[in-house]
């Protein structure tokens, strides 16, 4: 386990993040790289940039993160006015370099790099079925599923085989492709997980997040619909819908935790949004105390919230190291069981017999919470009541999200007050399904909450799909999952 791991193996994990550029007469892989450092958080298992120079495709990818894949070197082996790079968490596929993206093969109208951020959930039939039309696979991610389909429909045309692909393609996927002349960027009908579109200096940029335009000063123009298609090329740009969507079933953890707070989605700010989370927490849950505490740094904008709603003073009871992420030097076994104390150092004089508000995003398995609430107590906490923005995560996520299995949610196993227990905490609150989606102000914006709810936009199949559904539950788990909590749609 690394020192990621240590701070990781309770948090939700994110998904993976996607950019890319069209800018004539420029060279994009740094710009590539630059966005990709943006997107970070989404991925931190490996990275990737493929670039055309409007003859050829060139790429280079590793695991690691952004910063040790890449180098002036490397990027100099990149040139080109048109590329598509990659974070990877993996969700499907194991963590090896040949499932990095993004996935590069050859069509009928030159080489084409397709970088992918989501989970589709019909991987075993297509598979199948794709094997049966005689196309072969180098790995076990989605993305090169996603380039197969492309590729084999490319002789209809861009426009129509990125059509057909979507018809195919169930569930999850935010896309970025690169053409030798042209890039592509697509999503869901259902625009599960998000895509923006920028301009920059001449040219046009794609990002996964709104936060990945602001570093190489391109300026955010729109999201991607869901169900629609951009294409760049040296027409400039057009966009069409290739297949209808619903309202939208955008992602709703995005904007509790996924997404950074300085990224912007359908018009909200997610700083914004956070912080009405916690206004709406203080107006849920109530609470006599002295302090108002985030957990940095993923509690802050709330706990101001929870601050401001409630009268309370908001302070820091704890600080974070900057730089544990930047060692690659693994702890020993006592020191990974020190856990969060590697990560987080109290602030004893300001916690000292106060009765502390701790606000943080989300609880996993609970394992990181009742270490910081132990943590907190031990300092002379008086009381610690945990305020939570995001509601009890109670179903597993089958649309890019490594949420844990079923069996690990603390809130699909225990009651709030057996959670409340279990952390040590004075007392608990979770913020409802209602406040969350009131506080990012969408108005009649349709959100995917499944993993609160068990109401999945996307029906999902045991019979298609056993397979893909075993490995994002952990082998086993399928038992504890009754036909009641999951929507079935045996096509």
């Amino acid at each position: 386990m690394s020192h990621h791991d240590l701070w990781h193996k309770d948090r939700v994990k994110d998904e993976c993040g996607v950019v890319g550029f069209y800018v004539p007469g420029e060279e994009v892989a740094r710009l590539a790289f630059f966005a990709m450092f943006a997107l970070q958080h989404r991925g931190q298992e490996s990275a990737g940039i493929a670039v055309s120079d409007g003859s050829q495709v060139r790429m280079h990818k590793d695991v690691g993160l952004v910063s040790k894949v890449f180098n002036e070197e490397i990027l100099a082996t990149l040139p080109g006015h048109l590329a598509v790079g990659h974070t990877r968490y993996s969700t499907t596929g194991a963590s090896e370099k040949r499932n990095a993206g993004p996935m590069v093969c050859v069509t009928v109208i030159g080489e084409m790099a397709v970088a992918h951020n989501g989970n589709l959930i019909n991987t075993k039939q297509l598979v199948d079925e794709l094997h049966a039309e005689g196309e072969k696979f180098e790995t076990t991610s989605d993305s090169e599923l996603l380039a197969v389909l492309l590729m084999k429909y490319m002789h209809l045309g861009i426009d129509e085989a990125i059509r057909k692909t979507m018809q195919r393609a169930k569930g999850a996927y935010s896309v970025t492709v690169c053409m030798p002349d042209r890039l592509i960027g697509f999503r869901d009908p259902n625009g599960i997980r998000p895509l923006s579109l920028g301009q920059i200096g001449e040219g046009w940029m794609l990002a996964s997040e709104s936060c990945a335009f602001e570093p190489v000063a391109a300026h955010f123009v729109r999201d991607i619909e869901p169900g629609e298609v951009v294409v760049i090329d040296s027409n400039g740009m057009h966009s069409f819908q290739a297949i209808e969507s619903t309202k939208g079933n955008m992602c709703l953890f995005e904007f509790i935790y996924f997404a950074r707070p300085d990224s912007v989605m359908y018009g909200t700010s997610l700083y914004q949004a956070r912080q009405r989370m916690g206004m709406k927490l203080a107006q849920e849950f109530p609470v006599e105390a002295d302090l108002v505490v985030p957990v940095p740094d993923s509690g802050i904008p709330a706990a101001i919230g929870y601050a401001i709603e409630s009268g309370i003073p908001f302070g820091e009871g704890m600080v974070k190291s900057r730089y544990i992420h930047r060692t690659f030097i693994q702890p020993d076994q006592r020191m990974r069981e020190l856990g969060v104390r590697m990560k987080l150092s109290p602030l004893r004089q300001n916690i000292e017999g106060k009765r502390l508000v701790l606000v943080d995003d989300s609880i996993v398995r609970g394992t990181t919470t009742d270490q910081i609430v132990r943590m907190l107590m031990e300092n002379g906490a008086r009381e610690v009541h945990v305020r939570i923005t995001a509601p009890p995560i109670m179903h597993p996520c089958f649309y890019g999200i490594d949420m844990a299995s079923r069996g690990q949610l603390i809130a699909a196993n225990k009651s709030i007050e057996e959670i409340r227990q279990h952390l040590g905490a004075t007392s608990l609150g979770y913020l409802s399904v209602n406040g969350a989606m009131n506080a990012v102000g969408e108005g009649e914006r349709r959100f995917c909450n499944a993993c609160f709810t068990g109401d999945y936009p996307i029906p999902v199949s045991f019979d298609q799909d056993k397979d893909a559904m075993i490995e994002a539950q952990a082998v086993g788990e399928m038992a504890t999952v009754s036909a009641g909590q999951m929507l079935l749609d045996v096509e």
